[in-house]
């Protein structure tokens, strides 16, 4: 199996000129030409599902690709899920597989699965089988289309508790309110990304990633496939509500300068008010006198100027420390072995110390 080369990125979107001006408005162009699918998905302790995935999957891919290959990214799991994806791979040789040297993060594993994905069209999907892979199809049927991005939209949200529904909302609500990117409500990083997108986001290297801001910077013609959320087929989730909080703090700081502005403004609404004050003191004191000043209103105007200052040093702090991990410029994720998969051209030579495992 082989890649659409990058310099052929505008052959495989469909818009060489000619298409182009076929169009006419520039809009998304229908595509004719055999696919190669890649399916890439992320793995942390997830051995007791991988029989369920796989015999979920391999049907739809064969019924929706003219060739395909899986690449599963184990992320450092610390149950059995690597000896059973090798298990799989005996019996499936399309099946590739990257084992990352400890537990990176889900935005980690999912960026080293799209630089080893080699085919014209990419879909990342989560192995619990909450995202049914029936939805592949559809997928697909945008992507030929002429669809760039085809990402999945729950339809509901019922299976999440009151709580998780009403922050997800006000997450999406302030995300887009604060970034000049949106990015969709409800969605994942269930998608289908042409070969074009794909080399798009593999371009940009940052340590802090939000996958779902990134693939909305990047752009394209997007589409959305709704559908309800299957419970989990296996297991349990990692995330907790401490790594939710943590992941969209990522997010907002990944894609928003807003926060630190908010503190500009805010200090010179409290430096106005301070001159206004003072004022007012001077003219009380010319025309009546002195006074002795109370305890409690120096202790409030002590306590609050104080909370202001700490409250935006943490916001300096959340960007200052992103600035620190970029400036290292360490690699992302860190390859122990892999197995059917060459070292992708544009990887962090140093992330690759495990080099190919041909078994």
């Amino acid at each position: 199996m082989t890649g659409t080369d990058p310099t052929a990125a505008a052959a495989v979107m469909g818009t060489d000129p000619a298409a182009t001006a076929a169009a006419g408005d520039g809009g998304p162009v229908p595509r004719r030409q055999p696919l190669t699918l890649s399916l890439v998905v992320p793995m942390f302790n997830e051995a007791a599902v991988l029989d369920r995935f796989f015999a979920a999957v391999e049907p739809v891919l064969d019924r929706v690709a003219d060739d395909w290959e899986i690449v599963a990214v184990d992320d450092g799991s610390r149950d059995a899920t690597l000896p059973a994806l090798l298990a799989h791979r005996r019996r499936q040789p399309r099946l590739k597989v990257v084992a990352l040297a400890r537990n990176f993060g889900k935005e980690q594993a999912l960026t080293a699965g799209l630089d080893a994905a080699l085919g014209d069209a990419v879909v990342a999907i989560d192995v619990d089988l909450q995202d049914p892979p029936a939805l592949i199809e559809p997928f697909v049927e945008k992507w030929r289309a002429g669809y760039d991005v085809v990402y999945g939209v729950r339809a509901d949200r019922a299976s999440d508790g009151v709580f998780k529904r009403w922050t997800a909302h006000g997450f999406y609500r302030l995300f887009n309110r604060l970034t000049s990117v949106p990015i969709p409500a409800d969605t994942g990083d269930f998608r289908l990304m042409d070969r074009a997108v794909v080399d798009a986001v593999r371009g940009l290297r940052e340590r802090n990633r939000f996958m779902k801001g990134l693939f909305a910077w990047v752009g394209f013609h997007q589409a959305a496939v709704p559908y309800v959320r299957a419970p989990r087929a296996a297991g349990s989730s990692s995330w907790n509500y401490w790594r939710l909080w943590n992941f969209a703090l990522d997010g907002i700081t990944s894609f928003s300068t807003v926060p630190l502005r908010l503190w500009s403004y805010l200090g010179a609404a409290v430096a106005l008010a301070g001159f206004a004050y003072a004022a007012f003191l001077i003219v009380r004191t010319i025309a009546f006198g002195r006074d002795v000043p109370g305890f409690a209103s120096i202790m409030v105007a002590v306590l609050f100027l104080g909370g202001v200052q700490l409250i935006s040093l943490g916001v300096i702090g959340e960007y200052l420390g992103r600035l620190y991990h970029e400036a290292k410029g360490r690699p992302i994720y860190v390859v122990r072995q892999r197995w059917g998969v060459a070292p992708p051209p544009t990887a962090d030579p140093p992330a690759d110390p495990g080099g190919d495992r041909a078994g």
